[in-house]
């Protein structure tokens, strides 16, 4: 029995009622609100086969960015299905053969540098902020209100004071 891959295919812009219409007709989907991202189950021998049979059957129906595995594998990886501009590749296979990687892993690796960036980018301006407060509050100020902030904009539960 071939298994199933949950895929979450994100659009370059919003898919028109006709564009997902016409890919329906190949493969199911359910659309989030504003049409930009889509779900699919597609059966296949493994993720990256998934991610390439529904590249190939919604390619030329949909504005297709990005495809990726909504789970992680049994390596916590979660794989990226992207197209590339012809430019965007000849670089990308210049920079491998430098390397003497494969493309695959050069992205990779670019995508996990990327992201690693961008976390210590917000981790380094949540500190600048909070020292800012703390420069005008203490602690325990900081602590409270952004205790009062939590239930608002998350639902858990918060003892109130007596």
């Amino acid at each position: 029995m071939t298994p199933f891959h949950a895929v979450e295919i994100t659009l370059t812009r919003p898919a028109t009622h006709s564009e997902l219409r016409h890919a329906r007709e190949r493969v199911r989907l359910a659309a989030n609100a504003d049409r930009t991202r889509l779900m699919a189950v597609q059966s296949a021998r493994g993720p990256s086969g998934a991610l390439h049979v529904l590249r190939h059957q919604l390619g030329t129906r949909l504005p297709i960015d990005i495809l990726t595995t909504h789970y992680p594998d049994r390596h916590n990886q979660v794989l990226l299905n992207i197209a590339l501009s012809r430019s965007a590749d000849a670089a990308l296979r210049r920079r491998a053969a430098v390397l003497g990687q494969r493309p695959q892993d050069v992205l990779s690796q670019s995508v996990a540098a990327d992201l690693a960036r961008r976390e210590q980018e917000r981790t380094r301006r949540l500190e600048d902020r909070l020292e800012s407060l703390l420069a005008h509050h203490t602690l325990e100020e900081v602590l409270v209100c952004a205790a009062r902030a939590l239930p608002g904009r998350y639902h858990c539960c918060m003892p109130t004071a007596p």
